[in-house]
C-alpha cells in the first residue's frame, strides 16, 4: 500500500487569497476590471456611429436606444450572468474556459471529448483577444491628445506603438512592484469617469429614461439591419466581463463582486448616461464623446488623456499577464508543447512570465496598430473573440450546473438558455463585421485551434506507438532482483507516463550499460483537474520490491510542476532523497516520418516542428541540468 505526503507547498499557500478584503477588493479592481473599464472611451461612440449611420441622423430615439441596450448588456452579460451565476461555478476557487472544461470533462468522463474541443475553441479565442486589447485600449487613449493638438494626429501611431513596445519589454521584469499600484489607479479611474458622466447627466437628466428596457427594444424592432449591426458595437462595452470569471482564483468571489457593484458599473453607468446626454446637446460630439465629457481646456484635457493612456496600460497588462497563465494551464493539460516559464515572484506563483508568448504577442499587436491605425477601424475586428469565449463559457455552464450541481437538465437549461440566445444574438451581430476586420481574431483562433488539436493528437499517437515496444515492469524488476545486472551506488529516477510498464530510458540504460542504479524509483507525473493539488494527494510512494519503488507527482493545471521540491516532501514519508546522489533519466525521442503515416502530412510535419521546439523536459519540470541523463529513442508517426 502506497505513502502518501500531507505537505502543503509554498506554490498552494500562495494560492490562497491573502490579504484582507478590502484590499482583495481593490486589487480586484485593478486586474479584473480594466478591460471593462476602459470600454467607455470607444464603445459608446462606435455604437453611436453605427445606429445613426455615421452621425447623419442622430436622433433622440437612436441615442436613448444605444444608452439602454448598453445598459441592459451590462446588467444581463455581465451582472447576472458572469458575477451572480458563473463566479459560483469554480473549482476549488479557480474560474476561466479551461476551468469549465475540467469541471464539465471530469463530470462527463470518456464522452467529454466535445468538450474539450470546445475548451481549445474558447482558449484559442482569447488569444486573439489578447493581441487586439492592448491595440484598441491605447490607441483609442493616444487618439485623444487630437483634441489638445490637432495637429498631433500623424503621432497617434508612433506613440502608441512606442507604449506598447515598452510595455511588453518589461514584461520580463514581472508585475510584482507595480501590481500594488493597478488597484488605486484604476478605482481613481473609475471615480474620473464616473464624476464627469455624472455632471453631464446633470446637464440633461431625461437621458435616464433610457434605463427602462423598452427603449432598447423599439430600437432593435424599428432599425432592422442597422438595429443589428449596432448591436455588434454594443458589445464593446462588456468586452472584459469574461475576466471576471478568469481572475476568480486571484481575488476570490465576493471581492470581485463588491467592486463590481459598489464602483465598477455606478462609474460605467454614469459615463453612458453621460455620453448619451452630452450627444443629446450636442450632435457634433459624437466625434469622440468620452474626451468631449472632460472640460475643454489642457489643465482638464491633457491630465485626462494621460489617466486615460495609464488606465489602458493596466488593462493591457492584465490581459498580458491572463495569456501568460492560459498557456500554462494549456501546456499542464496536454494541449500546448512544453515551453520556459519563468517565476518573477518569489510570493506569488501567478506571477509568470513566457518569452515566446510575449515575444509572439508585441508583434501581433504591433501589426494590428500599423495595419488598422485608429481605435475606429480596430474596433470592427474587436469582439468576435470575446463573444465566441462567452458562447463557450455558457454551454460549458450548462453541462456544469447539470452534470456537476445536479440540477435537472430541464431547469438548468432554463437558467442558461436566454444566457445563450443573448449570446449567439451577439455573435450573429458582430459576424457581421466579418470582412471589415472580424476575420483577423477567427484566423488568430483557427491557426491555435489547429496548434492545440495537431499537439493532442501527435502526443496521443507517439504514446500509443511507444507502448506496444514497451515491456511489464514487474517482468524487468524479478529479472534484476536475480542479481543478473550490476549495481552501482545511488539513485536513478526514471520518468515515465504509465509506471506499469518499464521506461524505455531504462530498457536502453540496461542495454548499452549493463549496469543500473542501488535504488531505482519509476516517476510518473500527472496533471490532474484540480487547478492547485491539495496537500494531501502530491506525492505517493508504493514499494515494488527491495530496490524499486513507483512514485507518484501529482500537480494541477494553474501550477508550475517542480520535481525536485516536490520529491524533497518524500522524506516526510519516510523516503530519503538527496538530490546530489541522484541520477534522472528521461527519454528524448527523435520523430522520424514513418511510410504508412496515422496523421496528414502537414499535420505530421507541424507535430514534428511542435516537437522539436518544445522546452526540454528537465527545465519544464525544473530537474537540474547536472542531474539529467537523456536517452534518445527513434519513434515514427
Amino acid at each position: 500500500m502506497g505513502l502518501v505526503t500531507a505537505v502543503e507547498t509554498s506554490e498552494e499557500a500562495s494560492h490562497k487569497h491573502t490579504g484582507s478584503f478590502t484590499a482583495l477588493t481593490l486589487g480586484s479592481i485593478g486586474v479584473v476590471y480594466g478591460d471593462i473599464g476602459t470600454s467607455p472611451l470607444y464603445a459608446f461612440r462606435e455604437a453611436a456611429h453605427a445606429a445613426t449611420q455615421g452621425g447623419e441622423n442622430v436622433t433622440p430615439a437612436a441615442i436613448l436606444g444605444v444608452i439602454s441596450l448598453i445598459l441592459w448588456a451590462l446588467i444581463i452579460v455581465v451582472t447576472l450572468k458572469y458575477v451572480l451565476l458563473l463566479l459560483r461555478a469554480d473549482n476549488k476557487g479557480e474560474g476561466g474556459t479551461l476551468t469549465l472544461m475540467a469541471l464539465a470533462q471530469r463530470a462527463l468522463g470518456r464522452s467529454g471529448i466535445p468538450i474539450v474541443f470546445l475548451g481549445i475553441v474558447g482558449a484559442s479565442m482569447f488569444y486573439g483577444d489578447a493581441m487586439i486589447t492592448p491595440a484598441v485600449s491605447v490607441l483609442s487613449a493616444v487618439e485623444g491628445l487630437r483634441l489638445v493638438a490637432p495637429d498631433f494626429g500623424g503621432f497617434v501611431v508612433p506613440t502608441t506603438i512606442a507604449i506598447i513596445v515598452v510595455l511588453f519589454m518589461v514584461q520580463s521584469h514581472g508585475t510584482a512592484r507595480v501590481g500594488a499600484l493597478f488597484g488605486p489607479i484604476m478605482a481613481l479611474w473609475f471615480v474620473l469617469i464616473g464624476v464627469i458622466g455624472f455632471v453631464n447627466f446633470l446637464s440633461h437628466p431625461g437621458i435616464i429614461a433610457a434605463i427602462n428596457p423598452a427603449y432598447a427594444a423599439e430600437f432593435l424592432l424599428t432599425h432592422g439591419h442597422i438595429g443589428f449591426v449596432t448591436l455588434g458595437a454594443v458589445f464593446l462595452a462588456v468586452t472584459g466581463g469574461e475576466a471576471l470569471y478568469a481572475d476568480l482564483g486571484h481575488f476570490g468571489r465576493k471581492p470581485i463582486q463588491m467592486a463590481w457593484l459598489c464602483l465598477v458599473l455606478p462609474a460605467l453607468t454614469f459615463n453612458y448616461l453621460g455620453q448619451g446626454a452630452l450627444v443629446l446637446e450636442d450632435p457634433s460630439a459624437l466625434e469622440n464623446p468620452f474626451y468631449r465629457l472632460v472640460p475643454a481646456s489642457p489643465f482638464f484635457l491633457i491630465p485626462m488623456v494621460i489617466v486615460a493612456t495609464i488606465a489602458t496600460i493596466i488593462a493591457s497588462q492584465a490581459v498580458i499577464t491572463g495569456t501568460f497563465s492560459l498557456t500554462r494551464q494549456a501546456v499542464q493539460l496536454g494541449l500546448l508543447p512544453r515551453v520556459k516559464i519563468s517565476h518573477t515572484s518569489e510570493h506569488q506563483s501567478g506571477q509568470i512570465f513566457i518569452a515566446q508568448v510575449n515575444g509572439i504577442l508585441l508583434m501581433g499587436v504591433v501589426l494590428l496598430v500599423l495595419v488598422f491605425e485608429s481605435s475606429s477601424r480596430l474596433a470592427s475586428a474587436y469582439g468576435i473573440a470575446v463573444t465566441t469565449t462567452m458562447v463557450v463559457d455558457t454551454i460549458l455552464a450548462f453541462v456544469v450546473i447539470w452534470r456537476v450541481w445536479l440540477w435537472k437538465p430541464w431547469v438548468a437549461a432554463a437558467l442558461i438558455v436566454p444566457f445563450l440566445c443573448i449570446d449567439l444574438i451577439f455573435l450573429g451581430a458582430n459576424l457581421l463585421k466579418l470582412l471589415e476586420g472580424a476575420w483577423l481574431p477567427i484566423l488568430i483562433a483557427l491557426g491555435l485551434i489547429t496548434l492545440m488539436v495537431t499537439w493532442r493528437r501527435g502526443t496521443r499517437l507517439v504514446l500509443d506507438k511507444t507502448r506496444r515496444t514497451e515491456v511489464p515492469l514487474m517482468t524487468i524488476v524479478k529479472s534484476l532482483e536475480k542479481g543478473s545486472v550490476t549495481r552501482v551506488p545511488g539513485i536513478a529516477i526514471f520518468l515515465t507516463s504509465d509506471p506499469d510498464y518499464a521506461p524505455t530510458a531504462m530498457l536502453h540504460s540496461l542495454k548499452h550499460y549493463k549496469a543500473l542504479h542501488e535504488k531505482v524509483a519509476i516517476l510518473t507525473i500527472e496533471t490532474t483537474d484540480d487547478p492547485v493539488v491539495p496537500g494531501g494527494g502530491r506525492v505517493s510512494i508504493e514499494p515494488v520490491s527491495a530496490s524499486f519503488t513507483k512514485m507518484r507527482v501529482q500537480f494541477g493545471y494553474m501550477e508550475s510542476p517542480n520535481v525536485p521540491k516536490a520529491l524533497a516532501l518524500c522524506r516526510k514519508a519516510g523516503w530519503s532523497f538527496d538530490i546530489m546522489a541522484t541520477s534522472f533519466f528521461l527519454s528524448r525521442r527523435h520523430l522520424r516520418a514513418g511510410s504508412h503515416p496515422a496523421m496528414w502530412r502537414w499535420q505530421r510535419r507541424l507535430y514534428m516542428i511542435l516537437a522539436r521546439n518544445a522546452d526540454d523536459a528537465s527545465d519544464y519540470f525544473s530537474i537540474p541540468s547536472n542531474r539529467v541523463v537523456e536517452i534518445g529513442t527513434q519513434v515514427l508517426i
